[in-house]
């Protein structure tokens, strides 16, 4: 896949030709440079590393301060590698842009979910709880009740629905349509809802 790495920006709408109002996210597409090329006889796989978002050297590691060098660039905070390209469509050192994409097409936004710490099964799972808080009950209205184990198998059985660490996973958007290009800005406005925060990184691939 083809693709760069950009930001989400936030959230706007734009009107059809209808007049209906549409639901877009602004997306911050670039400029990405080209860091590195695998190719098949030193790494085993071809394949083009990207990177964005450039990076203090006092916050960079000499190895990574090094590996930039090398393709005549300064650090760059997030580094993806694409398997679209084609051998020689690109060299290192290049700056791609959001000029790769183009309007009344479809891409696929991959981001990560905004995360939200240790949370119940009530809002994790959906659970409705134990219910009335009668005969005697106490501060059991979110709690999971039984797990519905008992001397066999006398263990909690794997892929059990219960609290735990919620959110901050990889989501991806499948088949959004770009509704506007603002190549000065390097601006891509596609149509519908992306993971993550305001901010936050997302991989864009066509």
């Amino acid at each position: 896949m083809q693709g760069l790495i950009g930001k989400k920006v936030g959230m706007t709408s734009l009107f059809d030709e209808e007049g209906k109002n549409i639901p877009c996210t602004v997306l911050q597409a670039g400029p990405c440079v080209v860091t590195q090329i695998k190719t098949v006889e030193r790494d085993g796989y071809f394949a083009v590393q990207i990177g964005f978002d450039e990076k203090k050297e006092k916050h960079s590691t000499k190895a990574e301060i090094g590996h930039f060098k090398k393709a005549g660039t300064t650090p760059r905070k997030k580094v993806v590698e694409f398997d679209g390209f084609r051998e020689g469509q690109v060299r290192e050192g290049e700056v791609l842009t959001v000029d790769l994409f183009k309007t009344d097409t479809f891409v696929d936004v991959r981001g990560w979910s905004k995360g939200k710490g240790f949370q119940g099964v009530v809002r994790r799972h959906g659970f409705g709880g134990v219910g009335g808080q009668t005969h005697g009950q106490h501060n059991r209205g979110r709690a999971p009740g039984s797990l519905g184990a008992s001397s066999f198998p006398s263990r909690v059985l794997p892929g059990m629905r219960m609290a735990g660490r919620m959110g901050g996973n990889k989501v991806a958007s499948i088949s959004m349509e770009i509704m506007k290009l603002m190549e000065e800005n390097n601006i891509l406005i596609v149509k519908g809802s992306v993971p993550g925060p305001k901010g936050g990184y997302v991989i864009i691939t066509k």
